[in-house]
């Protein structure tokens, strides 16, 4: 099917191709961005503290240990110097019952003859060493000023030295408990400190980040309020501004908004030019077509009159002829002209109540007598589709659908009308077998003077404005068209809200 119920549009069954979407990746918000980069390089900056202090005061406690290790170790060995203890050799155990010691000091001894240790509990009891603890702990005998040795669950972590006697080598030992203890409590409290401040930084960020964006959520607003607006035609006024203290040049922000109000300011000028120029065109077009209608109507009456000499030579007859249906083509031109002028002031309609199916059967039977060719069928309900609106307009509708149907579609072609309620709406269908409706012509089909030849071939004769006049009766009635196209297949849909019925009016 084509473009327009009087001009002739050329159409190619082409198929449409669905473009593929793109997946849309979740976006964060700027506020949510500015939180979570902030938090995130605290967040790392207190690790970075956390990591050095707890390095710088392990290697502090460390190196304290080491010392009371070496103090320890001069002790030992001024005790087995003095022999005050040495009974067989140096036993451990007695060295470490002697005198006072500090709890978790451990010795341990290998001899040629024998291996013993001990080491000084929480409680300040003195314990042996068992096999496996003095196994792990032979391995501290490499000569190394000091060394880390790990003695199980029971003692944990001990850092020991060893020194050589002339009949045994003996370890000593502290344990690093305390160490360990003292860094995992550090830990412990920069990592509460840190979850602590992180929670306040985020909500202090949040409320600071909130309060500054709020310009920029204001100037969002603003343009969303004006995207909403229809600003396609008529009488459009943008009187949504971003608020003064939203707009201040001296931030950055502010400067958008005073752009943005700019902006408006300049298309609100400008839509109300375009307005002023429409209404301008459109008077300029009424006024024009009712002008012209006189004297198109004197050029045919003269012109018909003077077919009734007798004495005209057929060259002259001819080209009255001619003269006569090109002031008729004219007279509809001006006429269809004159009507969407009137249409789009608000005039031109006496409304009644309408029955839509008695103006389809009318229709369908005047479009069986001009084109005979085609196919006609029609669908209606046997109850009557009552409707509000003006009858010669609706039925100007039909006639120009059908004469779109049967001009642009080969003989032969099926032309199925249908009218029947949907609802609230009373619903008007065009459907024919055609080769379909060219998707380039799609987005201008309903405009004034469209047509698909570019060369506007009079071939099919025709204006271009049967469908804008459709639309524009349409819409005059409330009432709202689409088209549906595909390779074999057009259908022109139009929807009126529904007559409210007697029963219905009395009962309310």
């Amino acid at each position: 099917m084509m473009t327009d119920a009087a001009e002739g549009v050329a159409s190619s069954p082409l198929p449409a191709h669905a473009a593929p979407r793109a997946p849309h990746a979740p976006r964060w918000t700027l506020q949510r961005r500015l939180i979570v980069t902030v938090a995130g390089l605290v967040s790392a900056l207190f690790v970075l503290v956390a990591l050095t202090s707890a390095a710088t005061l392990g290697r502090v406690l460390e190196q304290r240990l080491d010392t009371q290790l070496w103090a320890a170790t001069q002790r030992v060995n001024a005790q087995l110097a003095s022999g005050g203890v040495a009974l067989r050799g140096p036993d451990p155990i007695a060295i470490l019952s002697s005198g006072a010691q500090p709890s978790g000091l451990m010795i341990g001894v290998y001899s040629t003859g024998a291996t013993s240790g001990a080491w000084i509990s929480a409680d300040g009891v003195v314990r042996a060493l068992d096999s496996a603890q003095l196994h792990t702990l032979a391995g501290a005998l490499s000569g190394a000023p000091a060394d880390t040795v790990d003695l199980g669950r029971a003692l944990g972590s001990y850092r020991v030295t060893a020194t050589s006697t002339p009949t045994s080598v003996v370890v000593v030992g502290l344990p690093r408990s305390e160490v360990q203890q003292t860094i995992g409590e550090l830990l412990l409290t920069i990592g509460l400190v840190t979850a602590g401040g992180l929670l306040l930084l985020a909500a202090a960020t949040a409320l600071v980040v909130r309060l500054g964006l709020r310009p920029l959520r204001s100037v969002a607003e603003t343009a969303v309020r004006v995207s909403r607006q229809p600003l396609a035609s008529g009488a459009v006024s943008i009187t949504e501004r971003v608020p003064t203290a939203e707009a201040d040049p001296r931030t950055e922000i502010g400067q958008v908004g005073a752009a943005l109000n700019t902006l408006l300011d300049h298309v609100d000028t400008a839509l109300d030019a375009r307005h002023h120029s429409e209404e301008r065109m459109r008077r300029f077009i009424a006024d024009a077509s009712h002008e012209l209608r006189t004297p198109l109507s004197s050029i045919r009456g003269y012109a018909e009159l003077t077919l009734r000499d007798p004495q005209l030579g057929e060259p002259a007859t001819t080209s009255l002829e001619r003269i006569q249906a090109q002031a008729l083509r004219m007279t509809t031109l001006v006429e269809d002209l004159l009507l969407l002028a009137r249409l789009d002031e608000g005039q031109e309609l006496v409304y009644d109540t309408v029955d839509l199916s008695r103006l389809a059967v009318e229709a369908v039977s005047d479009a069986h007598a001009a084109y005979r060719e085609h196919d006609f069928a029609l669908e209606v309900p046997s109850d009557p589709v009552i409707v509000t609106g003006d009858p010669a307009r609706l039925a100007q509708v039909f006639a120009n659908l059908l004469a779109n149907a049967g001009s642009h579609t080969p003989a032969g072609t099926r032309v199925t009308v249908t009218v029947r309620p949907d609802g609230d709406e009373a619903l008007l269908r065009v459907c024919d077998s055609g080769p379909g409706i060219d998707p380039a012509l799609r987005p201008e089909l309903f405009a004034r003077f469209a047509r698909g030849e570019r060369s506007r071939s009079r071939g099919t004769g025709g204006s271009g404005l049967g469908l804008s006049i459709v639309r524009a009766i349409v819409e005059a009635h409330r009432g709202t068209i689409t088209v549906q196209g595909e390779p074999g297949r057009t259908a022109f849909s139009v929807r009126f809200p529904l007559a409210a019925s007697p029963s219905a009016s009395e009962a309310n």
